[in-house]
């Protein structure tokens, strides 16, 4: 294994591949589990004639046909196992399951491309509705949730198996950028078990988010709610293909445990919701969905440790970033910069006067978008874009919206007199609102 933050590869039995990827103790690891390959015809054919009922004979004569026989199979028993070994490494179908790197392969990838700027959205709701059961929530999200199937290495038939949400009828689905990795063809199956052949819009590495096209129409989509108006305790399930195709559409249960989670992942930092959900290779791209039956999250990572066991660590990719970036990625083939405030607020919101709430500015950066606006350290803000803020959640949500060149509208309240200012938007560094 090397250090600090890589990928390594154990080999445990012929055809059984474990990767774990480590980061420095006392971090947390990821780690994605390679299942064993399927079983060969010689191997299922020798557990046939092992399993036959064996009829009963003499003895002797059993012992005396042993003995000779122990001395032909001491000769030839090394060439049988190596026999065995090498068709079990060289299985015409080798199944991998989130990740595949090997030293020969480009993570590059090669799949037919589907246009950009076609006008289609990812549309994110905060209207919700009334709670469902788990078993109307499967029935209401099981059929939006895809297997995808992406072809990494033509020559030796190797593939990877993810999971994917059509979040539209005519066939757009979400996934994780690292099911997709090296891909150079992908198939989709739906749970009716039909399946097609899928494009590749466009995705990104450092959000780990991936969209595909299949050639389709009037198929169900599933509705995208709101990750900022999760709390910390709320029930949430999870729908997947945990291990393989074999148990595709396995719903697990669970809760919010965190939000907001900042989770070191590969070298870079990701804002995640927190889930104790089962989530298991396979898993991947697949949809976290609330209470009401909408999608919350993409599932990106299962945590454990390498110096203490542990359960239920789940993450999920909050459907509150994630919106804005799947509509960049649809509507210019990559991830926008985000803009900058340049001004923090406190976390929760002040009654300034009947029906009104602010966030009070403890902090605005030299020469950002708020300081040229004329932005006061102790000015409460009181609206972004004419809507009200009760917590910085809600300007957070807001600016989302915009992008570099944008001028964004706020009304501040100082001393008493209310203030309209415009942001005019870049990326001057700063703090985080």
């Amino acid at each position: 294994m090397e250090e600090g933050n890589k990928t390594c590869r154990e080999e445990r039995t012929p055809g059984e591949v474990v990767e774990v990827y480590r980061q420095p103790d006392p971090r947390e690891v990821v780690e994605t589990y390679i299942r064993p390959l399927p079983k060969t015809a010689a191997a299922e054919a020798a557990e046939k004639v092992s399993a036959k009922p064996k009829k009963h004979r003499r003895l002797g004569l059993w012992i005396f046909i042993a003995c000779i026989a122990a001395g032909v199979v001491l000769a030839v028993g090394a060439r049988v196992l190596d026999s065995l070994y090498s068709q079990e490494q060289h299985d015409p179908f080798e199944w991998y399951y989130d990740e595949y790197e090997p030293s020969n392969v480009s993570t590059e990838i090669t799949i037919p491309t589907a246009p950009t700027g076609q006008g289609v959205e990812l549309a994110v709701t905060r209207e919700q509705g009334e709670a469902l059961t788990a078993q109307e929530v499967y029935r209401q999200v099981n059929p939006a949730v895809v297997t995808v199937l992406v072809q990494l290495d033509p020559e030796k038939d190797v593939a990877s198996v993810g999971t994917g949400v059509i979040f539209t009828e005519d066939g757009y689905v979400v996934t994780n950028y690292h099911v997709m990795e090296g891909g150079s063809d992908c198939r989709i199956i739906l749970d009716s078990g039909r399946s097609y052949t899928a494009r590749y819009v466009a995705g990104d590495a450092e959000n780990d988010l991936a969209v595909l096209k299949m050639d389709a129409e009037g198929l169900p989509a599933a509705v995208f709610g709101d990750s900022d108006l999760l709390t910390v305790g709320d029930k949430v399930y999870a729908i997947g293909n945990p291990l393989g195709v074999e148990l595709r559409g396995t719903l697990t249960d669970g809760i919010v445990s965190a939000i907001n989670r900042d989770v070191w992942v590969d070298g870079r930092t990701m804002t995640l919701i927190q889930t104790n959900a089962a989530l298991n290779s396979g898993n991947s791209g697949g949809p976290l969905i609330n209470e009401y039956g909408q999608v919350v999250g993409i599932n990106v990572i299962k945590m454990s440790s390498a110096y203490s066991s542990v359960e239920g660590l789940g993450f999920a990719i909050p459907s509150a970033y994630m919106g804005r970036m799947v509509n960049d990625l649809l509507a210019y083939g990559e991830v926008q910069p985000e803009v900058v405030l340049g001004v923090s607020v406190a976390q929760i919101g002040e009654q300034l006067e009947e029906d009104l709430w602010g966030l009070e500015v403890v902090e605005v950066t030299a020469g950002s978008p708020a300081e040229k606006a004329g932005i006061q350290v102790g000015d409460y803000v009181t609206a972004a874009n004419g809507e009200a803020l009760y917590g910085s959640r809600d300007l957070l949500r807001i600016r989302r919206q915009y992008h570099v060149g944008d001028e964004m509208p706020l009304t501040l309240w100082r001393d008493g007199e209310i203030l309209e200012v415009v942001l005019k938007l870049d990326m001057t560094s700063g703090q985080s609102e």
